[in-house]
C-alpha cells in the first residue's frame, strides 16, 4: 500500500477549548498548544538535618531528596557538605494524567555506599495541593517538618507543591517524569532551550600593495609574491602579483566572516613562491577590534602595517617592510547562513539598518505520531525525539520525550517578523546522548524537516495541520512519521505589510557593492562553521549535525533527480509562452475560421484604437486573477512528492544522489553514470548551441559576414525610416498589413516561410568556425 504523503488538517484542543479546527484568531499566550497539567514539586533547602556522618569535627553529610508518586521517582543531586542545611533549589514536574497515587511522598536520605540511610519524610495528600496558572504570582515555599520512624523531628524541609501547566516559568528547567529512565548528566540533554545565533559580520580585507620587501637568496630573481590571510581556521590568499618587484601590488579583496565579540586576530603573511618552495617575507597580526566598522558604502582609508621578519630575513625588516591594506567590518550586508531562496532572515548585521517589524510569528509544537524506530535499547526498538525550529537568529529546541513513537511536546514559541518572504524551518531529531548509548561520539540522526514560507500564510489565521516527515534515503523516499503544528502569523498593520513587499529584499550594500556567487557560497560555509561551533558549545548543546541539517550545509551536491525537476520547472514556467505560440499557430492555419475572424476583428480594434491596448490587458489580467481565486491553495505549502519526482526515481539515481564527493564508486557503475551525465549534458549543449545560433544570426545583420544579407537589412532600415518619417504610409497601416499578412488564410501560402524568415535563416553563425 503506497504511503500517504499528503497534508492533513487537524482539530487539536487548543485555546482552552475555545477553538477547534484552527479557523479563528486566538489571543492568549500558550493558546496554540493543548494544555498539559503537571504536578510541580520545588525542593528549596533543608535545615537542622540529623545526619549520622555530620559531626562537630567537620564530617561530610551526603544528603539528597527523593520524590515518589506511585511508580514515578525523582531525586535531587547529592550535596557533599559539612553542614546540616543543604540547598538544592530543584523543580520536578510530573504529568498529572499519569498520576495514580493519592499522595506525594518526599523523603530526605543520606547517601551511603551500600544502602541510603533514611533521615525523614513528608507525605502530602493530592487534595491539599493548590493550583496555580500564570500570570498568577509564584507560590511561596514553606517549611515542613520531617518525620522519622520514631515520630521524632529530624529537621525541616523548605518546598512547595502545586498543579500547573506548561506555561509555568519553571517548566523549562524542571526535571520531568517522562525522562525518569535518564540519569546523571544526561538529564541536561533532554531539556528545552532557546538559542541565539551570534552576530556575524563580513570582514573585508583589501590588500593593496607591499613596500620595501627583502627577498633572501638570488637578488636578480623576480619575486612571485602573494599574501596569505588567516582568521581562525579559515585561510585565503591573493593571486601572485603581476608586478614582479620588491614593491608588488594586488588591490584584491579577501572576505571573511567574523563573529562577535571580536577576540580573534587576522594574520597576514607575505610569501615569495620560488618554484615549489614558499619563503615567508613578512608577517603581521591585526586584532579585529582595530578594523573600521562601516554600514554605508563609504570609502575606508588605507593603512600601512609593519611586517615582522620571517625565516632568514634580518630583524630590521620589520621596520622597513610594510603592507598597505584596508580592513573593514561591513555591517551593511546580511550574512547568509541559509540558502538565499530559503532564508529566514534578510536583515543587515548593523542594527541601525533594520526595518521595523511587521508582525509576530507564533508556533505551537503539539506533537508527533507514528515515528519510525531510530535505535534499539535493551533489546527493543525506540525513539527519543525532540524538535528544533529556526527563524532568524533564534533557535528553539523542545524537550526530549523518551521512549515514545508519538511524543507530545505542547510547547509554544514566538518570533518577530521583518519580511514576509522568509521561511520557518522545523526539524525533528532522535536524541542519542542519553544513558546507554553506544559509540564514542554518537550523533543525533534526523527524522525529518519541513519549511513553511510566511508569505503563503493568511494573516491572523490559525493553521493546525499534521505535516508528513519525509526523508530521502539511498533506497528511496520514506515517510518517517507526522508532526502536528499550530501556526499563526499576526500582522497588526496591513500598511506595514504592504510596505515590506515594496522594500528591497536585501540590504542596500548587496546592490551597491554586490558579492559574487562564489564569494557568497564561500562566506556561507564559513558562517555555518561558526554557528556549528558556537551552538555546539551551549548547554545543552545544539550539535553540529543538527545545525548543519537545519542549514542545508550540503545542498549544492549533484543530483540527477533535481536536474530533472529543475528542467520540468523551467518547462512549466514557459508553459504560458509555448501555449500562446501553439494557439497562434492554429490561428495562422485557420483551423477554426470563426475564431480567426474574431481575432482579426480584435486586431483591427487594437490597430485603430491603440489607447485601449494597455487597459484591456490589465483588465484581462484582473479577470484571470479573479477566476483563479476560487482555485487558490487552502493549505500551507509542503513537500510535493510528485513535483520532486520522488515517486519515479529509480534505485540507481537515488544511490547516485547519496554518493560521496569525490565519488566512492568504481568500475562499471561509475562509467554508466558518467555516460548518463554525458547524455544529459549533450542535450543541454545542443539547446544552448541553438540559442547561441539564433543570437549570432541577429548580430550578423550588422557584422557584414554575409555582405548581401547585411546590405538587404540596411537598405530596408533606410527605406523604413524614410517611410515612417515622411508620413506617406501611416504606421497604423503598416501594422495592419503586417498583421493581416501573418494571419492570412492557408490558400495564400501560409505554410511557406516568408521572405524575412528566409533571409534570417541564411545568416552566418560561428558554427562555421568551430572544430
Amino acid at each position: 500500500m503506497p504511503e500517504n504523503f499528503s497534508l492533513k488538517e487537524t482539530k487539536p484542543n487548543i485555546g482552552g477549548g475555545r477553538v477547534s479546527g484552527g479557523r479563528e484568531k486566538l489571543t492568549s499566550s500558550f493558546d496554540l498548544v493543548e494544555v498539559t497539567h503537571f504536578l510541580f514539586v520545588r525542593v528549596v533547602k533543608a535545615r537542622d538535618l540529623a545526619c549520622s556522618n555530620a559531626t562537630v569535627g567537620g564530617g561530610v553529610c551526603h544528603t539528597f531528596v527523593e520524590i515518589k508518586i506511585g511508580n514515578y521517582k525523582g531525586s535531587t543531586k547529592y550535596l557533599e557538605m559539612n553542614k546540616r542545611n543543604p540547598e538544592w533549589n530543584q523543580v520536578f514536574a510530573f504529568t498529572k494524567d499519569r498520576i495514580q497515587s493519592l499522595s506525594v511522598e518526599i523523603t530526605v536520605r543520606e547517601k551511603e555506599f551500600v544502602n541510603d540511610e533514611f533521615i525523614g519524610k513528608i507525605a502530602i495528600d493530592m487534595s491539599d495541593i493548590p493550583t496555580r496558572v500564570p500570570p498568577d504570582s509564584p507560590l511561596a515555599p514553606q517549611w515542613y517538618k520531617l518525620e522519622a520512624e520514631a515520630n521524632s523531628s529530624v529537621g525541616e524541609l523548605m518546598m512547595i507543591l502545586w498543579f500547573g501547566t506548561q506555561a509555568d516559568e519553571v517548566f523549562i528547567d524542571a526535571w520531568h517524569s517522562d525522562v525518569a529512565s535518564v540519569s546523571g548528566d544526561s538529564i541536561t540533554n533532554t531539556r528545552s532551550k532557546v538559542y541565539l545565533s551570534p552576530r556575524l559580520w563580513y570582514l573585508r580585507v583589501n590588500i593593496i600593495e607591499a613596500q620595501d620587501l627583502v627577498v633572501p637568496g638570488d637578488k636578480n630573481r623576480n619575486p612571485e609574491v602573494y599574501v596569505k590571510a588567516a582568521l581562525g581556521n579559515v585561510k585565503l590568499r591573493t593571486s601572485v602579483s603581476a608586478d614582479k618587484s620588491l614593491n608588488p601590488r594586488w588591490n584584491e579583496d579577501l572576505m571573511f566572516v567574523a563573529v562577535e565579540p571580536f577576540y580573534d586576530h587576522l594574520v597576514l603573511t607575505v610569501v615569495d613562491q620560488n618554484n615549489e618552495e614558499e619563503i615567508r617575507l613578512g608577517r603581521c597580526m591585526v586584532h579585529l577590534s582595530e578594523a573600521y566598522i562601516r554600514w554605508l558604502p563609504e570609502p575606508v582609508g588605507a593603512k600601512w602595517y609593519n611586517l615582522e621578519g620571517g625565516g632568514d630575513v634580518v630583524e630590521e625588516l620589520k621596520f622597513a617592510s610594510k603592507l598597505n591594506m584596508r580592513i573593514s567590518l561591513d555591517g551593511g550586508y546580511h550574512v547568509f547562513d541559509e540558502s538565499i531562496d530559503c532564508s529566514s532572515d534578510y536583515r543587515a548585521t548593523f542594527k541601525g539598518l533594520w526595518p521595523p517589524a511587521i508582525g509576530v510569528l507564533e508556533l505551537g509544537i503539539i506533537g508527533a505520531s507514528v515515528l519510525v524506530p531510530m535505535k534499539s535499547r535493551d533489546g527493543r526498538e525506540t525513539t527519543d525525539a525532540y524538535c528544533v525550529a529556526k527563524y532568524g537568529p533564534k533557535w528553539v529546541r523542545t524537550r526530549t520525550v523518551v521512549n515514545s513513537f508519538s511524543p507530545k511536546w505542547n510547547e509554544q514559541y514566538t518570533w518577530e517578523v521583518y519580511d514576509p518572504y522568509t521561511v520557518l524551518i522545523i526539524g525533528i531529531f532522535d536524541n542519542c546522548h542519553l544513558n546507554g548509548e553506544k559509540g564514542p561520539n554518537p550523533k543525533d540522526p534526523s527524522i525529518g524537516k519541513l519549511r513553511i514560507r510566511l508569505s503563503t500564510l493568511s494573516t491572523n489565521r490559525v493553521y493546525t495541520y499534521s505535516y508528513p516527515l519525509i526523508a530521502l534515503q539511498p533506497s528511496g523516499v520514506k515517510k518517517m512519521g507526522e508532526i502536528q503544528l499550530a501556526l499563526r502569523f499576526t500582522s497588526p498593520s496591513y500598511t506595514s505589510l504592504l510596505a515590506a513587499y515594496a522594500r528591497p529584499l536585501f540590504p542596500k550594500m548587496h546592490y551597491i557593492h554586490p558579492l559574487s556567487v562564489y564569494q557568497l557560497d564561500s562566506l556561507r560555509q564559513q558562517a555555518i562553521g561558526i554557528l556549528c561551533s558556537r551552538l555546539s558549545s551551549a548547554e545543552p548543546p545544539l550539535r553540529t549535525e543538527v545545525t548543519g541539517f537545519m542549514l542545508d550545509a550540503g545542498y549544492q551536491l549533484w543530483s540527477p533527480r533535481k536536474a530533472k525537476v529543475n528542467t520540468e520547472r523551467l518547462t512549466d514556467a514557459v508553459h504560458v509562452i509555448t501555449e500562446a505560440w501553439k494557439w497562434f499557430d492554429t490561428i495562422k492555419k485557420w483551423n477554426n475560421p470563426a475564431a480567426n475572424v474574431l481575432v482579426i476583428v480584435l486586431y483591427l480594434v487594437v490597430v485603430f484604437y491603440p489607447s485601449l491596448v494597455l487597459p484591456t490587458l490589465l483588465i484581462y489580467c484582473f479577470l484571470i486573477g479573479i477566476w483563479q481565486y476560487r482555485k487558490r491553495p487552502r493549505d500551507p505549502t509542503h513537500v510535493d512528492i510528485k513535483l520532486s519526482l520522488a515517486d519515479s526515481t529509480n534505485a540507481d539515481e537515488w544511490d547516485e544522489e547519496f554518493d560521496t564527493f569525490p565519488s566512492s564508486k568504481q568500475g562499471e557503475v561509475l562509467r554508466m553514470r558518467y555516460d548518463r551525465l554525458r547524455s544529459m549534458a549533450g542535450k543541454v549543449m545542443v539547446m544552448v548551441g541553438d540559442l547561441a545560433t539564433q543570437g549570432e544570426r541577429l548580430t550578423a545583420l550588422w557584422s557584414w559576414q554575409d555582405p548581401v544579407a547585411s546590405a538587404i537589412f540596411l537598405a530596408l532600415c533606410v527605406m523604413a525610416a524614410v517611410v515612417f518619417c515622411s508620413g506617406i504610409v501611416p504606421p497604423r497601416c503598416i501594422l495592419l498589413m503586417v498583421g493581416l499578412f501573418v494571419m492570412r488564410p492557408p490558400s495564400f501560402g501560409i505554410g511557406i516561410p516568408c521572405a524575412p524568415q528566409n533571409v534570417f535563416g541564411r545568416l552566418p553563425t560561428k558554427t562555421d568556425c568551430m572544430l
